[in-house]
């Protein structure tokens, strides 16, 4: 066997051994550790832009206080004009439909929330050619008088929008009850009824509903009936004017008005004839 020749060694392949995972964690390492670098100096830069932007700022400012202060009281801070605040613009009967005209004047009561003024608006927007309203809360015994402004505005945008004054007819609180038999009560309401005749004629408003009153079961029908009659008397020789309209009722329990018998107890009560009229609610 040693006689026989030796063989030729083959060269052993070079195989192309793949990059270990440890060298390619490095190297991606690296690669961050660039980037953050790069980020790291762009922001030393721009921070370092801002400083000089900053101090330029200042050195200006410096400079303007410098002169100013050179300058003494030659120099006066201009005065600032407050803005005017634009008010809403007043309302057109331009900027509302059309309104009938006849003989008959249909309406409905209007909100006057904001001011007595505001119901007309109101009113055109519905196309209402009469309209009530309340001269005051309805809920409350005691409400702040009627502006000059408020007064001057309404008698100012019933000529604007063409209504006529007979053709509103504004409704009296819900807690007057004059046919009420406590003196003390009665005169409460009396006062709050009162000063709603003496709105209409701050305004010329030639008419005022009510609801009569009740007898709130402390005294006969015909007591509380005299009752409203008298105080109807007592508010017309306070006023010069208003024609106090009194408003049939539903008749419920204790409440005055629910017949026609009853309202002409009413007006038979009352003095001055021209100065009482009725109101027929159809709503009961």
């Amino acid at each position: 066997m040693s006689d026989l020749p030796s063989r030729p060694l083959k060269r052993a392949r070079t195989l192309k051994s793949e990059p270990s995972v440890d060298k390619l964690v490095k190297e991606e390492e690296s690669q961050v550790t660039l980037v953050a670098k790069e980020v790291s100096t762009l922001v030393i830069e721009s921070q370092a832009s801002t400083i000089v932007a900053t101090d330029e700022h200042e050195d200006k400012v410096k400079v303007e206080r410098s002169k100013s202060s050179t300058m003494g009281n030659e120099t006066k801070p201009k005065a600032t004009v407050p803005r005017k605040k634009k008010g809403a613009a007043e309302p057109s009967p331009d900027d509302f439909p059309p309104r009938a005209s006849r003989e008959w004047k249909v309406g409905a009561h209007i909100s006057a929330a904001g001011g007595i003024e505001q119901a007309i608006p109101n009113a055109a927007k519905i196309g209402a050619e009469a309209f009530a309203l309340f001269l005051k809360s309805q809920r409350q015994w005691n409400s702040k008088p009627l502006s000059k402004e408020s007064i001057a505005n309404f008698k100012s945008r019933m000529d604007t929008f063409g209504y006529d004054l007979k053709h509103v007819l504004p409704h009296g609180s819900y807690l007057v009850n004059l046919g009420n038999p406590d003196k003390e009560k009665r005169e409460k309401s009396y006062e709050c009824f009162l000063d709603d005749l003496q709105r209409c004629e701050q305004v010329g408003i030639g008419l005022y509903n009510f609801h009569p009153g009740s007898t709130v079961g402390g005294c006969t029908v015909e007591e509380s009936i005299k009752n409203i009659a008298d105080s109807l008397n007592r508010a017309h020789k306070a006023t010069s004017s208003v024609v106090t309209v009194v408003e049939n009722m539903a008749g419920a329990g204790n409440i005055i008005g629910g017949t026609f018998e009853q309202l002409a107890k009413i007006i038979d009560g009352v003095e001055d004839k021209k100065r009482v009229g009725v109101c027929l609610d159809t709503c009961g």
